[in-house]
C-alpha cells in the first residue's frame, strides 16, 4: 500500500525520530455478520499499531457499497453515527502508517470504484515493485490516476480486464503485479482475500459463528471473539460468499519470503503470525542473544515496548533479573509543545523515563529489537548513564540492518542506516555503550524454526527475493536518495 510515486524526502522531526522501521498498513475483512461495520471497527482498533495515519471501512448491503475514510486514529475516525451509515453484513477495513510526504485523505483506503465488473473496494498491505512500470503503461493507454498509491494500479488493471467474472478479473489484474500484497476486496456480494505467492505480508483466516474473517494479525480475531482457522496461504485467492468459501491457487510457484521483521518488531506479541506465536519467537530471540553475547551484569532492562519479549528471554537464559528500568509514556500524541529553553534529550524523555532505583550503580544490559539510525539508542544510553548506571551494555535481538525494504515497510534510505556505513565498534562508540552485540542471522533464523528459505531477510543481507523491473541498479540507487 505504499504511496510510491513522486514521493519527496520525508521531513525529519527531532520530536519523532525515524529510528524504527514502520509497517505501512493493516487490513481486515468480515463476511456474514449483521454488525459488519462495528466488527471491522473493532478489528482495525486491534490493528492500530500497524498504521496511524488514516483509517477506512467499506461495507456492502447486498446492493451497493458504502465507504467512510478519515485521517487519524481509528477511535477518532468512527463514531456511532458514522458506523450506522455503513450498513450491511460484509465489510473491509484498512489502517495506514503515516509518512510525511503522502499524508492526505486522497491516499486513505479502502479505494472504491465502479466499472464494467461492478463496484469493488480494495485494501492492500504491501508494496508492488513494478507499480511504476505498470502505471506508466496505463497512463500511456489513457488511464487517469487519482492517487499516488501503488494500490490504484490494481484497480485500473481490474477495470480494464476482459475477464467474464469478478474472480477472473481479480486474478487477471493481480497476476500482473510483482512484490508484496495481502489484499482484501469487497463487491456487493463477495469478500475476496488474496496473498502474493511469496507470502511477504501476513493474512489470517478466522470464523465467528457463521461469519468469515480475514485479518493482518490474529489479535484482531481475539478482540471480537473469533477463532483462528488458518493463514490465507501464499498464492491463494479465497472467495467468500453466501455459499461459503472456496479457494484457488492461480499463480505460479514462488520462493517463500515471509517478512522476518513481522516477528522482530511489527506484529503485536499476542498475535500469531505466519502460524507462529510472536511472543514466543521474540522471547527465543532474547534467549539466543544471551547465549551468543553474554556479559557480566546485574540487571536486564528492556527498552519498552518492543524490547520486552527479547529482554525476558535474555534475562531467563543469562540467569539475571529483569526489571523495567525505563518507563514509557503511552499517551504521547503526534505533536508536542517544545520548551523554549533547551532540555537535554527532551524528545526521548517525553516518551521514556529512567527508574533511578533500578539503574543506579548497576551494570545494565539494555535489550532492544533493532537499531536503525542509532540516534535514539544513543540518547537512551546517555539517559541510563545519567540515572547512575555503572556500565551500559546494548544487546539487539536482530542482525544489523543494512538495506532498505521494498516490500511494504517504511524504512530509511541505505545511507541513513547506521549499520550500512559503520563498523560494530563505530556504532558502539557512537551510542556510547560499553559493549554492543546483535543477534546473528543464523541465530535469528534458528529462533523462528525455519532456517532455510522461508523468510525474507533482505534488510540484513541486501539480497532481494523479488527482482526489480527495468534496471535494478537504478532502482537501488533511487533507494539511496528517497526515504522508501
Amino acid at each position: 500500500m505504499r504511496a510510491s510515486f513522486n514521493r519527496p524526502m520525508a521531513a525529519r522531526n527531532d520530536m519523532m525520530p525515524f529510528d524504527k522501521f514502520h509497517e505501512e498498513c493493516g487490513v481486515f475483512g468480515i463476511y456474514g455478520q449483521p454488525e459488519a461495520a462495528t466488527m471491522a471497527y473493532l478489528g482495525l482498533y486491534a490493528l492500530q499499531h500497524r498504521g496511524q495515519e488514516s483509517a477506512g471501512i467499506a461495507t456492502s448491503d447486498g446492493v451497493k457499497l458504502h465507504v467512510s475514510r478519515s485521517m487519524g486514529y481509528v477511535a477518532d475516525s468512527f463514531k456511532a453515527d458514522t458506523l450506522a451509515a455503513l450498513p450491511g453484513g460484509a465489510a473491509i477495513g484498512h489502517v495506514r502508517y503515516s509518512t510525511a510526504g503522502e499524508s492526505r485523505l486522497q491516499n486513505a483506503q479502502p479505494f472504491v470504484i465502479d466499472c464494467v465488473h461492478g463496484e469493488i473496494a480494495i485494501c492492500h498491505n504491501g508494496n508492488l515493485v513494478n507499480a511504476e512500470e505498470l502505471r506508466d503503461e496505463l497512463v500511456h493507454e489513457g488511464s487517469i490516476f487519482q492517487t499516488t498509491s501503488d494500490t490504484e494500479v490494481l484497480l485500473h488493471l481490474y477495470a480494464r480486464s476482459k475477464a467474464a467474472s469478478v474472480e477472473s478479473a481479480i486474478i487477471n489484474s493481480v497476476s500482473q503485479a510483482r512484490g508484496a500484497f495481502s489484499l482484501v476486496l469487497l463487491t456487493k456480494d463477495l469478500l475476496i482475500a488474496v496473498r502474493d505467492p511469496h507470502g511477504f505480508r501476513p493474512l489470517a483466516l478466522g470464523r465467528l459463528g457463521d461469519a468469515y474473517i480475514v485479518s493482518s494479525e490474529t489479535c484482531a480475531l481475539d478482540l471480537i471473539g473469533a477463532t483462528y482457522v488458518r493463514d490465507v496461504e501464499p498464492g491463494e485467492v479465497l472467495i467468500i460468499g453466501e455459499h461459503g468459501a472456496r479457494s484457488s491457487k492461480p499463480f505460479g510457484p514462488a520462493r517463500l519470503a515471509h517478512c522476518i521483521f513481522e516477528h522482530v518488531y511489527f506484529a503485536r506479541p499476542d498475535s500469531y503470525v505466519f502460524g507462529e506465536s510472536v511472543n514466543e519467537i521474540r522471547t527465543n530471540f532474547g534467549r539466543r542473544l544471551a547465549r551468543e553475547s553474554p556479559v557480566p551484569a546485574d540487571v536486564v532492562v528492556p527498552i519498552p515496548d518492543s524490547g520486552v519479549c527479547a529482554g525476558t528471554g535474555y534475562a531467563e537464559a543469562a540467569g539475571l533479573p529483569m526489571h523495567m528500568g525505563l518507563i514509557r509514556n503511552h499517551y504521547v500524541g503526534r505533536t508536542f509543545i517544545q520548551p523554549q529553553q533547551s532540555i537535554r534529550h527532551f524528545n526521548v524523555k517525553v516518551k521514556l523515563n529512567p527508574v533511578r532505583s533500578i539503574l543506579e550503580g548497576k551494570r545494565v544490559v539494555l535489550v532492544d529489537d533493532s537499531i536503525v539510525r542509532g540516534t535514539t539508542s544513543r540518547k537512551i544510553v546517555r539517559m541510563v548513564r545519567a540515572a547512575g548506571a555503572r556500565e551500559v551494555h546494548m544487546r539487539i535481538s536482530c542482525p544489523p540492518t543494512i538495506s532498505p525494504c521494498f516490500y511494504g515497510v517504511d524504512t530509511p534510505s541505505r545511507t541513513e542506516l547506521i549499520a550500512a556505513t559503520h563498523t560494530l565498534d563505530e556504532i558502539r562508540s557512537y551510542i556510547q555503550a560499553d559493549s554492543l552485540s546483535y543477534l546473528s542471522l543464523d541465530g535469528l533464523l534458528e529462533a523462528v524454526g525455519r532456517k532455510n528459505g522461508s523468510y525474507c531477510t533482505s534488510c540484513y543481507t541486501g539480497e532481494y527475493p523479488v527482482e526489480f523491473p527495468r534496471n535494478q541498479q537504478t532502482y537501488l540507487q533511487l533507494a539511496l536518495k528517497l526515504v522508501k
